[in-house]
């Protein structure tokens, strides 16, 4: 079996506000604002979709520490954005083609 993401423009601006949100501006001019909450609990690594398969959460709010924020982040390519979370979790890829699915 073959899995394939579909692929998408990167944004035109990326934004990330360490502590509440990351802020895409596609081409078509369309925004799109992720809250920190849902990219972490969204995390696309195989460890956090293992988890949320078996009915467990990603990213536990009596676990992690309080608030939750972004370290920073790192462009990948043109294909996605990788966060380095306060956690210590930084393995997901975010692909732009999802989260411009996500967005719509």
């Amino acid at each position: 079996m073959e899995f394939e993401i579909p692929v998408a423009a990167p944004p035109i601006e990326v934004e990330l506000d360490r502590q509440r949100h990351l802020k895409l501006t596609w081409d078509d001019g369309t925004v799109s604002t992720f809250a920190l909450e849902t990219l972490r609990g969204e995390c696309p690594c195989a460890q956090c979709r293992g988890l949320r398969t078996q009915g467990k959460l990603a990213y536990s709010t009596e676990t992690a520490p309080q608030p939750l924020a972004a370290i920073h982040a790192e462009l990948v390519g043109n294909w996605g954005i990788t966060i380095h979370w306060n956690d210590g979790h930084d393995t997901g890829i975010h692909a732009w083609s999802v989260l411009k699915i996500h967005a719509a």
